[in-house]
């Protein structure tokens, strides 16, 4: 498996780890609200007596607004049959094993969302069986793979497939064989991205609505639709299209991950990878340089209970010499600024290993500072450790902070709905980070500076590349080690003067920045980076005589 394919596979995982199906549910099950299916059953472009197919009915919400809407050739299909007994056009079973000659002019609905493992045993026994699942698909796809691809297959030409459902299906590496798919079939006519609008109760992920068209001729664009309001939308800003923003997108491309990003926008990453590209091989292939290459990176320590061990300056006044070695500055995600922290706190941490006695005798203020906090201090997840009170619970990455260098440091979530810049920020050597940062280390022989590296992250082109590319939950963009240490990154060719002296002028408006926080070194850190990614970008591979890091 290829680095990139790597990556992508561990951000699936990551992602389906914390989706909203993390809860078992038999069949998926997520109703649909009517305002919703009513704002779908608007889509349809087909005349009233076209053919129309429900392959997940539910409740039947969707039968109800087809039939408001004066569409009378309907049929359904319904696992459960607890549900939607009023309708005769439900058939009471599944509709994964229905027979593939049935053809619809139109597919509407909301199909379930459940990994492999979380399937019923009866699922998984029919997948098995089913030559279409066999065909393109595998025990690392979801359900909800199979309900998209058989729906086409199952449409008449010209035929429209409109479904709403997470959209975390569109970039990753399992669900390559349906994007493949449904690129070699037919189109996008419109997608409405939802992000984080919480369309179902109590559920939280990013959604789309979309509306596909089956055909052997593919339209250029995709009309994006993308939601620009707080909380639930209602119908009437759905009809009018008040509640979205509107762009156009190119078409999907079959074997490449799916980005809802304007022909600008792609044509802007395409430069900015060009620009990070590795020297070519021997057959004319390229990789990119990665931050990882040149940073280490790791989560900040975990106390297990921030309050218990925060001090204060009224306490730190009383508290012995033994005890003034064991306070550590640690910077919290609220610390963070772009470039520079605004605040620092001040945390007790003490080296693992010590008796009670030993503790209560040469930290005398600790016991009286810990003592309103240690029933909570004991309930702690403890990591599978016999865990002291005024031990921290899990004090991961603590070396590799202790490294006598500076570092920059990142809050682990970063919600990006009304800004464009993420907080990579400066920490000297001797700060930490807690729990909700993650912090980059640069090695030991990099050549490039941290002030480099800094400037480097807090610049734009990066903040549009990770929009894309980063593992993003409707607005959130999370900061692990392996986002991290992906993000492409642009060397310097030590040969070259100009680049050279590039490099300088970055590091250096940049250690001013730190010093003074006037904007205007701000300003040509970005000037000087446009100069650099021109001057690289001209070239497709890159000469360099020697591709590792210098000391």
């Amino acid at each position: 498996m290829q680095k990139e394919e790597k990556f992508v596979y561990v951000k699936k995982k990551l992602y389906l780890c914390t989706r909203f199906m993390k809860a078992k549910n038999k069949y998926g099950q997520y109703f649909t609200e009517e305002v919703i299916a009513d704002f779908m059953t608007s889509l349809i472009s087909h005349p009233k007596k076209s053919t129309v197919l429900e392959p997940s009915c539910g409740k039947g919400v969707f039968l109800k607004t087809l039939s408001e809407h004066g569409f009378d050739q309907v049929s359904a299909y319904e696992i459960d049959t607890n549900l939607a007994r009023e309708y005769s056009c439900i058939r009471y079973e599944s509709f994964i094993s229905s027979p593939l000659s049935e053809k619809f002019d139109i597919i509407i609905g909301n199909p379930p969302y459940v990994r492999w493992k979380n399937l019923e045993e009866e699922l998984k026994t029919e997948l098995q069986g089913n030559t279409l699942w066999n065909k393109y698909f595998n025990s690392l796809c979801d359900y909800l793979f199979i309900f998209i691809l058989k729906s086409i297959e199952q449409l008449n030409d010209q035929g429209e497939l409109i479904f709403i459902c997470s959209d975390y299906w569109m970039n990753t590496t399992h669900s390559r064989s349906l994007r493949n798919y449904m690129c070699s079939h037919g189109y996008f006519e419109s997608i409405y991205h939802f992000k984080e609008a919480p369309l179902f109760e109590k559920v939280t992920a990013s959604f789309v609505i979309f509306k596909y068209i089956k055909s052997a001729q593919r339209e250029k664009t995709i009309h994006l639709y993308s939601y620009n309001k707080k909380g639930k939308p209602q119908k009437q800003e759905l009809l009018d299209g008040t509640c979205f923003d509107v762009l156009e997108i190119p078409q999907f491309e079959p074997n490449r991950r799916w980005l809802l990003a304007t022909e600008h926008s792609l044509q802007a990453l395409n430069a900015f990878e060009s620009a990070c590209q590795k020297q070519c091989d021997l057959y004319g292939t390229t990789d990119l340089h990665r931050l990882g290459d040149v940073c280490d990176i790791g989560n900040g320590m975990v106390s297990g209970l921030d309050a218990a061990f925060k001090v204060n300056k009224e306490e730190i006044s009383t508290f012995n010499e033994e005890e003034m070695q064991c306070l550590i500055n640690v910077l919290k995600a609220k610390n963070l600024e772009q470039f520079a922290y605004s605040t620092t706190e001040q945390y007790i941490y003490i080296q693992p290993n010590l008796t009670r006695e030993e503790f209560e005798r040469l930290y005398p203020n600790f016991v009286v500072h810990f003592s309103p906090f240690i029933t909570d201090l004991n309930k702690r997840y403890n990591y599978g450790k016999n865990l002291h009170y005024w031990e921290f619970a899990f004090p991961r990455s603590k070396a590799l902070f202790e490294r006598k260098s500076p570092k920059i440091f990142i809050p682990c979530k970063e919600r990006i709905s009304h800004k464009k810049y993420f907080r990579f920020c400066y920490s000297p050597a001797g700060y930490y980070p807690l729990q909700d940062v993650t912090g980059i280390v640069r090695k030991t022989n990099c050549r490039e500076s941290v002030e480099y590296i800094l400037a480097y992250l807090n610049n734009e082109r990066v903040f549009n590349w990770l929009r894309y590319n980063g593992i993003v939950k409707g607005e959130i963009v999370e900061f692990s080690e392996a986002p991290i240490a992906n993000i492409p990154f642009l060397r310097i060719n030590w040969n070259n003067v100009q680049e050279v002296l590039i490099h300088e002028q970055i590091t250096h408006e940049t250690y001013q920045l730190l010093q003074d926080n006037n904007k205007i070194h701000q300003e040509k850190i970005n000037e000087l980076f446009n100069i650099l990614f021109y001057e690289k970008s001209r070239l497709s591979c890159h000469s360099f005589p020697d591709d590792r890091c210098y000391s």
